[in-house]
């Protein structure tokens, strides 16, 4: 894995941990990288599957992913996301209903809603959030030779990536996390 792949998915991750009364959260990924596009539920305890209901989708129309009652539920999904879309089923219960997408394409440039409602003897409210994923072509990686011998380091981070400057404490948050499941 790239290392620009592994932080963008750091820093989108720690925008999953953010409240739920944060705007919608904006994530960046080149053509070719993985994403994960962040979701998660407010619901205390361990959730039970067999009784969840999870969409991904673009608008009304557009299925990208579905988990029904403890299976993933993919024949009505979009074909342009057959085969790249996947959840943290390991998570799920604790919550996460993150969604990783692979081989990231320019048209995948869109506001996903992930919504998640839990069914059975005590349903509860229905769950949204948004999430804007913009996608841009790699840079022209090949640059100029820098003058006197020194070396350049090249970046292909976009300049208005607003998920790094919460890096910082998405490394205390990882530290955290880690000494958690000791």
């Amino acid at each position: 894995m790239k290392w620009e792949t592994a932080l963008w998915m750091v820093a989108c991750l720690l925008f999953a941990s953010l409240p739920r009364g944060q705007a919608d959260t904006t994530c960046h990924a080149f053509v070719g990288d993985t994403v994960i596009l962040p979701c998660t539920t407010t619901s205390p305890g361990e959730l039970i599957l067999s009784n969840s209901i999870l969409y991904w989708q673009i608008g009304h129309s557009v299925l990208v992913h579905f988990f029904d009652k403890g299976n993933d539920s993919l024949g009505l999904q979009d074909e342009r996301y057959n085969g790249r879309t996947s959840l943290f089923l390991d998570q799920m219960k604790h919550g996460n209903f993150s969604l990783k997408l692979s081989n990231v394409q320019l048209l995948d440039t869109h506001v996903y809603t992930c919504i998640y409602k839990q069914t059975g003897d005590h349903p509860k409210q229905t769950q949204k959030s948004k999430i804007n994923l913009i996608v841009s072509a790699p840079p022209n990686i090949e640059e100029p030779p820098f003058p006197s011998g020194h070396s350049q380091i090249s970046s292909r981070i976009p300049a208005d990536a607003p998920c790094l400057a919460m890096l910082p404490l998405a490394f205390h948050l990882l530290v955290a996390l880690a000494v958690w499941h000791l």
